[in-house]
């Protein structure tokens, strides 16, 4: 017996949930299922495929608390703990970052949030990232829930990274297949005039490590053009002319508008998305507006990443597999 495609990404009725597509490479929105309420491995399952298929899926009008977001999380894998958060995150739930942490990074360095905004996001791609990407094992996932939104603006894009890599030409792909880049914390972000704080913060907590370039996705067996704007600094191999021009033509291909989704938050909303087969871009219009906007995320710990060739991604400085 066949199933129509369309009906089948739009619904998983086995399951008692729906899953309707909201563009036409990424996202879809997953309705009947109380994530608050101990769902079944079966709709577990549901919801783990529909991941894989959209790279991020949405759920609205959720009651999750802390725990409850942690105990959801736990189904997927093992949340990660983080050594260091700020004081918005809550105490007592390890598992849990608050973004509003994030409003407190500037101030520690001697800047305004507006200036530290600016200063990690100067150009037009390069808030476009993945979590982590610096790391060895950049996390599998994450799940973004919202606790306060403002009543406009604050919107997330994400953009699918195997469909952008599969929309490349064959010469290409076949270019980039085997290539590998150095992914480090901090190269996006443009210092201040004389002393800076914060890149001498930098410069003493490096984090760095050499990702192929086209990363074979564990579950799916997806080729994904693992680049993004914050983290990739050089193709190794290349003279910096060459990778600057290559990572450019990359980056605009990996966000083009068609490979992307944008979603409106509302409280109670949550995102889950695969972290290894996405970039997203955090709002930029709405820290003007003076609305408050916190979200709660957990990520779940990640595999490193394998290329092509079989050859595993290699630590530069600073990471090591399962440590944080």
């Amino acid at each position: 017996m066949t199933t129509d495609r369309a009906t089948a990404d739009r619904s998983d009725e086995a399951q008692g949930i729906e899953v309707n597509p909201v563009a036409g490479h990424i996202g879809a929105e997953i309705t009947g299922v109380d994530l608050a309420g101990d769902p079944d491995d079966a709709v577990v399952a549901a919801i783990r495929s529909a991941v894989l298929r959209w790279k991020v899926v949405f759920f609205r009008g959720q009651r999750l608390d802390h725990a409850g977001q942690v105990a959801f999380a736990r189904r997927f894998g093992e949340p990660v703990v983080l050594p260091k958060r700020g004081s918005a995150s809550p105490p007592g739930f390890p598992e849990i970052e608050t973004t509003a942490d994030r409003l407190e990074l500037g101030g520690r360095f001697g800047m305004e949030h507006d200036e530290w905004l600016r200063r990690r996001r100067h150009t037009l791609l390069r808030g476009w990232h993945c979590d982590h990407g610096a790391r060895i094992d950049p996390p599998a996932a994450t799940i973004l829930r919202a606790e306060t939104v403002p009543p406009y603006g604050g919107d997330t894009t994400w953009s699918n990274l195997a469909a952008a890599y599969a929309g490349l030409s064959a010469p290409v792909r076949q270019f980039v297949d085997g290539l590998r880049a150095e992914h480090r914390l901090g190269v996006g972000y443009q210092p201040r005039p004389g002393d800076d704080a914060y890149v001498r913060h930098l410069l003493d907590h490096q984090v760095a490590a050499l990702h192929p370039l086209v990363r074979v996705h564990p579950e799916t067996g997806e080729r994904i053009l693992y680049v993004n704007g914050y983290y990739v600094e050089q193709i190794a191999g290349l003279s910096r002319p060459e990778s600057a021009a290559i990572l450019q033509m990359l980056l605009e291909q990996a966000t083009r508008p068609e490979y992307t989704v944008r979603f409106r938050w509302e409280p109670g909303s949550v995102a889950f998305w695969d972290n290894r087969a996405t970039i997203h871009l955090a709002p930029g219009d709405n820290a003007h507006l003076g609305f408050p906007r916190t979200m709660h995320r957990v990520m779940l710990t990640g595999e490193v990443p394998v290329g092509v060739d079989g050859r595993t991604s290699e630590p530069i400085v600073g990471t090591e597999p399962g440590r944080w």
